[in-house]
């Protein structure tokens, strides 16, 4: 008779046991949904990015974290000017368009994403802006950078899902 060594059996012992859960984990993963994921993708950008944004900005507060409001006409803030003419300062663009591109990017292309229209140029656009940010303004930022990129990639390689105008869209134009 031959004993059974556990350590060898693939479905026998510990390491039997360890396959069928890192199996079952790969499988309960493999579940979780693509169209949420962009979902959280898209929020979690825009969010970022509008809030950046709105520190750039007077006249006009929407500020989704502590949920003030104040309607008005937006215009660039002189904080927003004197970071592009110092702090941000970008070679080949002078601080004051520098500054309005910054601003209205990171309203305009934040806002597209919430609503996932035009989401792949969007997060190119945001991607095209982070790395800007980390070559020119924040080199040491690079984690952040990095996690953010991870994220416009993502959108920019699989859409932004099910949960958003553009698939409302193309599901339109295939009828």
């Amino acid at each position: 008779m031959h004993a059974i060594d556990p350590a060898t059996e693939p479905h026998h012992g510990r390491s039997g046991r360890s396959a069928q859960a890192v199996t079952r984990l790969t499988t309960l993963f493999a579940r979780i949904p693509q169209d949420a994921i962009a979902l959280l993708a898209r929020l979690s950008l825009a969010l970022t990015f509008w809030v950046s944004g709105q520190t750039k900005i007077e006249g006009l507060v929407l500020d989704p974290i502590g949920g003030r409001v104040e309607l008005g006409l937006p215009r660039l803030s002189e904080n927003a000017l004197e970071l592009f003419r110092n702090e941000y300062a970008l070679p080949l663009i002078a601080p004051e368009p520098a500054a309005y591109l910054a601003a209205t990017a990171e309203h305009l292309l934040p806002a597209l994403l919430l609503l996932g229209l035009a989401t792949r140029l969007s997060a190119f656009g945001l991607l095209l802006m982070t790395l800007v940010i980390q070559f020119f303004v924040y080199p040491s930022a690079y984690p952040t950078h990095a996690l953010w990129a991870a994220l416009m990639l993502y959108l920019m390689a699989r859409g932004p899902g099910a949960m958003s105008l553009d698939a409302l869209i193309a599901g339109r134009s295939k009828r």
